[in-house]
């Protein structure tokens, strides 16, 4: 490898994001659901609450009431995500922190999915953004689902408290940390007849004062989980047609657009799918390639964004399903393959755009999954690889792509084995192909002390690493020569 050009990353037409961990579910590491789906996402979205007044915090509320017998799963004294354990008198030393880094370290940002009882003071608020001021561009989805009325937060403030808190938390949180991106996440159009949004008047300062808008839409969900199964004529579930989220959805964006004077913002679904508990496995899949399929049919350029909810989890919204058995352990669903193959189609896929030639050393931008700028080398095969690694002499943080295959190349490797981009997808000989080398933060946080150090990270690049290429094994195949099949 002797050439290097510059190329820039850019965002998809419609981002993929993806959920990973829940009241639902634990968090997965990074470096197995790279290794799982081959690509990472735009965003990682992590579902924590934040109730410092109360006198159970900071226990997880379903471990704190582990007896406690619910006919909900809402039905605790606050919701039952993990706990912020930030903020006011707070430590940035365990959870969502080592997982926020995780996930940066791996080439993608952070969506954080707060739920805030909405009469913390001020100075809660200020800490929050403290604490995320170091992680680069980050989304934030403060009380989420917030015209609903099974969180907390909905049940000790009326809808109009609530959307004032939201705009009050906007405002201090990015006072002290302006890379962060604010969700507004409500139920928009929620009847296919209606005209308005559900408690719009209530929510018309919040839909102004965002950064982006969204709505969490499933084609089927069964809410009565875990507390009971979804059955035939059952009240705790429900199902709908892939067409009709789609129009609910996109006359949602419509009226949020209308609000805001005809002036767009960012809309993205922030939580989607369809529940296996009401589908089935088979059905699961077969929706949510029909929601993509009509996505690309439509040109839906307003959808800047879809999240899967989730990777893995305990019920049958998952990727993998966790293995009751072993909570460490996920089984692959139907929907894992399907996703797989969504997640590749060209609209979901950040834009690269290859630059001239550039010489080393040669300095490494990240300022987010959508706004990288990184290194590209031609690499040519003369016949289909059995070996090809990479090896290197420093002690770079780095994503790698080659041949649609994405690899994560931490501080302390030297060697990267490359052969899994060609395990599904051959190249015939005599190919050039294009290997890609980004540099998100080692650490998984900026570093405040830079130059413009809380929106974007850079790294040196000294030397390029070293490639390995065989396109035949190491030794011949002894039974051939013999004659043996």
């Amino acid at each position: 490898m002797q050439k290097a050009y510059k190329i820039k990353m850019g965002r998809a037409v419609c981002a993929a994001d993806l959920g990973d961990g829940s009241e639902r579910g634990e968090y997965v590491s990074q470096d197995y659901i790279l290794s799982r789906l081959g690509r990472p996402h735009r965003s990682v979205s992590l579902m924590y609450c934040y109730y410092p007044l109360d006198k159970e915090w900071p226990a997880r509320i379903s471990e704190y009431y582990k007896d406690k017998k619910i006919a909900f799963q809402w039905d605790y004294p606050y919701d039952d995500y993990f706990p912020y354990l930030g903020g006011l008198d707070g430590s940035r030393d365990g959870e969502p922190f080592e997982s926020m880094r995780d996930i940066r370290r791996h080439g993608q940002d952070v969506t954080l999915t707060l739920t805030i009882d909405p009469f913390v003071s001020d100075e809660h608020l200020a800490a929050i953004g403290e604490d995320l001021k170091s992680f680069g561009r980050l989304f934030l989805r403060i009380n989420h689902e917030a015209t609903g009325n099974w969180f907390q937060f909905n049940r000790r403030a009326d809808y109009r408290q609530v959307a004032d808190f939201y705009c009050r938390a906007v405002k201090i949180i990015k006072e002290h940390a302006p890379n962060v991106r604010t969700v507004l996440c409500i139920g928009g159009i929620e009847d296919i007849n209606a005209e308005k949004m559900v408690k719009e008047e209530e929510f018309a300062q919040a839909v102004l004062d965002t950064d982006i808008w969204s709505v969490d839409k499933y084609m089927a969900l069964h809410w009565g989980w875990p507390t009971d199964v979804a059955e035939s004529g059952g009240t705790t579930h429900n199902r709908c047609s892939v067409r009709e989220i789609f129009e609910l959805t996109r006359r949602s964006y419509e009226r949020f657009r209308y609000l805001n004077g005809g002036i767009s913002k960012p809309m993205v679904m922030s939580e989607h799918n369809a529940d296996g508990n009401v589908t089935g496995p088979y059905e699961q899949a077969d929706m949510i390639r029909l929601f993509c399929d009509i996505i690309e049919e439509e040109k839906a350029d307003w959808l800047s964004g879809i999240c899967f909810y989730q990777f893995r989890d305990r019920g049958r919204l998952g990727l993998e399903r966790e293995d009751p058995n072993n909570a460490a352990v996920g089984i692959e669903q139907p929907v894992m393959q399907t996703y797989r193959e969504l997640i590749n189609r060209e609209r979901f896929l950040p834009s690269m755009t290859m630059g001239g030639e550039t010489e080393l050393p040669v300095k490494l931008i990240w300022r987010s999954s959508e706004d990288a700028e990184g290194i590209a080398i031609p690499v040519y095969f003369e016949a289909p690889p059995v070996f090809c690694e990479l090896y290197f002499e420093d002690d770079s943080n780095l994503m790698l792509e080659l041949n649609g295959r994405w690899f994560y190349k931490s501080p302390a490797t030297k060697c990267v084995d490359l052969m899994p981009a060609f395990y599904e997808k051959n190249i015939q000989g005599g190919s050039e192909l294009t290997l890609k080398l980004f540099a998100p933060p080692a650490s998984g946080e900026n570093d405040l002390t830079a130059e413009d150090g809380m929106f974007s990270y850079s790294f040196t690049l000294e030397k390029l690493p070293v490639i390995r290429i065989r396109t035949a094994p190491i030794e011949p195949d002894k039974d051939k020569k013999k004659g043996n099949s």
